[in-house]
């Protein structure tokens, strides 16, 4: 196995610009890596208390830091992202190391969090430009200004421990607020190096902050009167929970990035090797663990044969192992999901699925949650069927596929609907009116052409559907839930009121 080059010294929360060890710690736990359980990355502890200072900090860098143009505040970015690059090995070591994400596909996305800065400078903020409408009305007008909101929360996934946070902080620190970040317990190295990379680069103090911890921390950093927003990204059930927590906060701005449970459609004219890469890409990247990653299969059945067998023989093929021998595919991230995984093959298998290639536990010389992928086939289906089944309805972000076989567009597109999920769906046809059909009838915020479900762009939307979202697509559109417009009526000159009373009969002022 490669060696590892770093090792993370815990340095507590990171509260108005400095690394406090918390005095009074509530809890603690100790981050092992899931590639390798001796692997012993840190003991973290949270602090309640902290939440209230961290809050605090922010609230009170926030005048100063809005006050600056957009373009000092871009300047601390491009430090920051400069920061990303000099120490890019560390970074990329922690993610593969921490969430078990092989070291290629780490570099991928850190990659991705250099780029958000250079994006949301560029692109994202015309969104949020001001504008002027001269002559709105007569000798008036019309402004539209977009402010900061404040305080922002926001809470990580593991998955993406860099990158997705990296999606709200960003464009949360462009256009003026500042940020308290919980990151997942589950990768609590990768978000200290989040707040060194941001001290390093110099950012003014309070204006960024951490908070480790785990559920009740977030729950309290959510709720807290303090707050203004919450900018999440994660399980539909911890969104729904977020919900519950601000439930009477009904002016704090929720921007909730949830799961998929998202289905790829094969038409009968495909080019079944393309189909079969993009999909296994789909399936299996991150062992699964993406919200847009393929789930469902729904094969037109004249190619359903054909199309089973290749990404069966592919799914034998490629390797699993330890994050930093560069293997496709890595661990789950604990052994909780490891039990969870294996216990819906037998639900697949009690709804009616036939299992093609049932998923196991590896037992590697590094012991860690490795797996291998599940493969279910349902060659007939029911819309009725896939309502009622827990297999089809619940996203179990690991290496499983399941495959339907349809016999028409209509039905693919049903079946595609037929979730509670709306985040992605990937059409693989060489028709453009087959695709176009799907584009008209699909209920998803994402919908690609003989492309994975997975990989998206910051340079577009990325948001769902009915469990998959709350109508704040983050990426390209962050700056849009990190603002709130200010219209203004606006006259240099009054008229003389003699004149303006005239036009309001009835008023007497004379």
């Amino acid at each position: 196995m490669t060696q590892a080059r770093f090792q993370a010294k815990v340095l507590g929360d990171f509260i108005g610009g400095e690394f406090r060890i918390p005095s009074d710690p509530n809890g603690d736990w100790m981050s092992r890596s899931p590639a390798q359980y001796a692997d012993e990355l840190g003991c973290y502890q949270y602090s309640y208390s902290h939440v209230d200072e961290a809050v605090s900090a922010g609230r009170e860098s926030f005048p100063q830091w809005k006050k600056r143009t957009v373009s000092e505040r871009a300047e601390y970015l491009k430090k920051f992202q400069a920061v990303l690059k000099k120490r890019e090995s560390e970074w990329t070591e922690a993610i593969a190391r921490e969430v078990g994400k092989p070291l290629w596909e780490a570099k991928t996305e850190l990659a991705a969090m250099i780029n958000k800065v250079d994006i949301t400078i560029q692109e994202s903020m015309k969104l949020v430009a001001d504008f002027e409408i001269p002559k709105i009305l007569e000798n008036t007008t019309g402004v539209c200004r977009y402010r900061p909101l404040g305080v922002l929360a926001v809470i990580g996934p593991f998955n993406f421990p860099g990158h997705l946070p990296n999606g709200h902080i960003i464009p949360a620190l462009l256009t003026g607020n500042t940020v308290v970040f919980k990151p997942s317990e589950k990768a609590a190295w990768v978000g200290q190096l989040m707040a060194e990379s941001f001290k390093e680069a110099n950012l003014p103090s309070g204006v960024f902050n951490l908070v480790q911890g785990e559920r009740e921390v977030s729950r309290r950093l959510c709720a807290h009167e303090g707050v203004n927003g919450v900018l999440f990204t994660g399980s539909y059930d911890v969104g729904v929970q977020i919900k519950q927590d601000t439930l009477h906060q009904h002016w704090k701005l929720l921007a909730l990035e949830m799961g998929g449970k998202n289905s790829v459609i094969v038409w009968e004219d495909a080019d079944l090797e393309t189909t079969v890469f993009e999909t296994l890409l789909g399936g299996f990247l991150t062992a699964g663990q993406r919200c847009s990653a393929t789930s469902r299969v729904l094969v037109h059945r004249k190619v359903l044969d054909s199309f089973v067998s290749q990404f069966h023989a592919r799914s034998k093929a490629f390797q699993i192992g330890h994050p930093l021998d560069n293997p496709f595919m890595g661990p789950l991230i604990d052994q909780g999901s490891v039990d969870r995984y294996m216990k819906f093959q037998g639900i697949a298998s009690r709804e009616g699925f036939e299992p093609i290639m049932s998923g196991k536990t590896l037992d590697l010389s590094q012991r860690g949650n490795y797996v291998t992928p599940t493969i279910s086939l349902m060659a007939h289906a029911t819309l009725e069927q896939t309502r009622k089944s827990t297999y089809q309805q619940t996203e179990l972000f690991a290496p499983n596929i399941a495959i339907l076989g349809v016999d028409d567009l209509d039905e693919a597109i049903a079946q595609a609907n037929a979730t509670q999920f709306g985040l992605v769906t990937s059409v693989f046809s060489k028709t453009r009116s087959v695709y176009e059909q799907c584009l008209e009838g699909l209920e998803m915020g994402l919908v690609n052409w003989n492309k994975s479900t997975v990989g998206a762009s910051s340079k577009l939307p990325f948001g769902g559907l009915k469990k998959s979202g709350n109508h704040f697509p983050t990426a390209l559109m962050a700056p849009l839930y990190c603002t709130s417009p200010v219209a203004s009526l606006e006259t240099v000159i009054p008229q003389p009121v003699a004149a303006l009373a005239e036009k309001n009969p009835g008023l007497n002022w004379k």
